[in-house]
């Protein structure tokens, strides 16, 4: 059971990158976001009204600092991937970049935030943008029509990303699954909404296309794959999950390879496998640091009070 959940978890989050590329033919990002979450967001506000259990005792200020995580973690992050795989830039690419994201989120806790960040942390961070490096490479040597500066748009995401993830980190109440999910998409279909009307993309195409990707994405990516997540993390815990989640780059570069015909050559394959490595090294690092120490308490190489480990960073993470 837990195979099958695992496999369908990894399929389910990955076709958040294939969706986004479906329907880059037939509208613009903003439209395709708008149209995948103003429904969303309407159900979601109506199933908040009928159970309010989740949402006694939040303060203004909490769904202030949810709305603000949500335009960061979910709306700044999904525009930008949407807009790079419209731009030319592979998903594999695009998924192995936003992939990186826990890596250099550990690795900045130190500077930062003055926590210690250990060797192993920062061997696993330069591991993981050298497979950046190789796989955008290798991706725009086979001449997919992206110009150089499309590369650096995930990046941008992954940064805001990061910055959700600090702001996350720093917030002594812990909202509801359902709450943050809510608000999260509700700022989502606001910001998109005002981009697409501002831009007069907002009327959806009457291709059957659109609307085929638009119901991938909001089936696949955003029940599949954010339903499968909480139930997972319930069943096996965090660990699992993040394990699983850093499967999501060569699964993702593999389909959009098959799918689209997408460049996957050596190249690829030898930045995917730094990718990974990198995971693996800091992933043991995090579990071989936590240790008691002489008065019992407990100690990581990345942490401290309010400040998430590598095995955190994925919690507030929304499907693509």
């Amino acid at each position: 059971m837990n195979l099958l959940l695992s496999t369908a978890f990894v399929l389910c989050w990955s076709s958040g990158f294939i969706g986004a590329k479906l329907g880059a033919d037939s509208a613009s990002a903003v439209t395709i976001l708008m149209w995948r979450f103003l429904p969303l967001a309407v159900v979601l506000i109506l199933v908040s009204a009928v159970s309010r259990a989740p949402w006694r005792g939040l303060a203004a200020l909490d769904v202030v600092r949810q709305t603000v995580i949500g335009a960061l973690s979910q709306s700044g992050y999904l525009f930008t991937v949407y807009y790079a795989i419209q731009l030319g830039v592979s998903s594999g690419t695009t998924a192995l970049i936003d992939g990186v994201q826990p890596l250099v989120a550990g690795a900045l806790a130190g500077p930062l935030l003055h926590q210690y960040v250990s060797r192993r942390q920062w061997l696993g961070l330069c591991l993981g943008v050298g497979g950046v490096a190789l796989v955008t490479l290798a991706d725009a040597a086979a001449g997919t029509g992206a110009t150089w500066w499309a590369y650096l748009v995930p990046f941008l995401g992954m940064i805001s990303l990061v910055a959700a993830t600090f702001l996350e980190s720093r917030s002594r109440v812990r909202v509801a699954p359902m709450v943050s999910l809510t608000v999260h998409c509700a700022t989502s279909a606001l910001v998109f909404t005002a981009l697409a009307v501002g831009a007069g993309a907002a009327a959806p195409p009457a291709e059957l296309s659109f609307w085929a990707s638009i119901t991938w994405l909001v089936v696949l990516p955003t029940f599949g794959g954010y339903g499968l997540y909480w139930l997972i993390l319930r069943r096996s815990g965090v660990t699992e999950v993040n394990t699983l989640m850093f499967l999501m780059a060569p699964v993702t570069a593999v389909w959009g390879a098959l799918m689209f015909s997408e460049p996957f050559g050596p190249q690829t394959a030898l930045g995917l496998a730094l990718g990974l490595a990198a995971v693996v090294v800091v992933h043991r690092g995090d579990a071989s640091s936590t240790a008691a120490d002489a008065g019992g308490r407990t100690r990581r190489a990345v942490g401290g009070r309010g400040v998430p480990v590598l095995s955190d960073f994925r919690k507030d993470h929304h499907a693509p």
